[in-house]
């Protein structure tokens, strides 16, 4: 049985990782926006290829983080510990 501090720590831990990865977006967007700005002179083949390199990394990680994967994690550790509390 979990404790509510075990609930509260992973909560927190939850809270911290969601923080990253929505930070993390922001490179996303800047993306995203390239792409539909794209004019028809543009290599759109290019920006998207960047786009998917930020969307990698938001959802790997760099060399920091483990971007939505420690996410994942978290909210599965999360569940388990509400679910047993």
């Amino acid at each position: 049985m979990a404790t509510p501090e075990e609930i509260e720590e992973a909560k927190n831990k939850l809270i911290s990782e969601h923080a990253e990865v929505m930070e993390s977006l922001g490179e996303v967007w800047v993306k995203v926006e390239a792409v539909r700005a794209a004019t028809p002179t543009d290599e759109v083949h290019d920006l998207l290829l960047e786009l998917e390199k930020a969307v990698k990394e938001a959802r790997d990680g760099g060399v920091i983080g483990s971007g939505a994967n420690d996410h994942r994690r978290a909210l599965k550790k999360y569940t388990k510990l509400v679910a047993e509390g």
